[in-house]
């Protein structure tokens, strides 16, 4: 479980967290929406130290983030996998190079170990004999898969997922989807989504917190999100066609 504990954030004298405190639970997908400049991507940012709160506390499974020093944050980053917007996959890497990557940082493996591992999440990821392509002979959901894959390469126990869904067609969109929730389940890993997008929210949110400036203003799940006396939460859901039409 991470846990946000009256966090809080302020930049150049505008106040962009106010004191927000929610949990995000072990074998879940936990969800972050809001509406751009919301503080969702803020919030995201510091739960995993590119940013520094101001006010407030990190936890990570009872250890607290915020009060730990540099080695002790190194040694917590080998828990966690990132998956970038767009994927952020290294163009002059190959995809094997792509997801050995941080096997090559972090561990002491053998060649053969990370090879193993390489092909093992590879093939999790539904991606075979995909090793030496390069970046740009991939379409747009080869690119995210290829992502994730590097993105639990170390077997984390954290995963972050900063809208993961972003540039792709609906049909690839749900895939994706799918294919994190399956690997949180199967893993049992702490998965945050940092995510705009109603179809992720309401296929695979298990926790959902809805940050409305700056605040904490909603919390629950995909089964309760629709029936929300909420208003401001109503106007963002409801601004979509599909979440529109299953409230009819």
């Amino acid at each position: 479980m991470i846990e946000a504990k009256e966090v809080n954030k302020i930049f150049g004298g505008h106040h962009v967290l106010k004191n927000i405190s929610c949990s995000f639970e072990k074998g879940k997908t936990n969800l972050i929406i809001g509406q751009s400049g919301s503080g969702k991507t803020v919030l995201m940012k510091c739960l995993v130290g590119l940013y520094e709160v101001d006010q407030g506390k990190i936890i990570y499974d009872d250890r607290n983030f915020s009060e730990m020093n540099f080695e002790q944050r190194k040694n917590l980053r080998q828990e966690i996998g990132m998956l970038f917007q767009g994927g952020a996959l290294f163009d002059y890497m190959t995809v094997e190079e792509n997801v050995m990557f941080p096997l090559n940082m972090f561990t002491s493996q053998t060649k053969e170990e990370k090879q193993d591992r390489v092909n093992f999440v590879l093939t999790r990821v539904n991606l075979e004999n995909v090793n030496w392509l390069m970046p740009s002979e991939l379409s747009g959901g080869m690119r995210k898969r290829v992502a994730i894959a590097r993105a639990i390469s170390m077997n984390p126990k954290y995963l972050f997922c900063d809208e993961p869904n972003s540039g792709l067609d609906p049909q690839t969109a749900g895939v994706i989807d799918q294919l994190i929730k399956e690997i949180t389940d199967e893993y049992g890993i702490t998965t945050i989504v940092n995510t705009h997008d109603m179809n992720s929210v309401l296929s695979i949110g298990d926790t959902v917190a809805f940050i409305y400036n700056g605040e904490l203003w909603w919390q629950g799940n995909k089964n309760t999100i629709l029936h929300s006396d909420n208003k401001e939460l109503n106007e963002f859901v409801f601004g979509t066609e599909l979440t529109s039409r299953l409230k009819q």
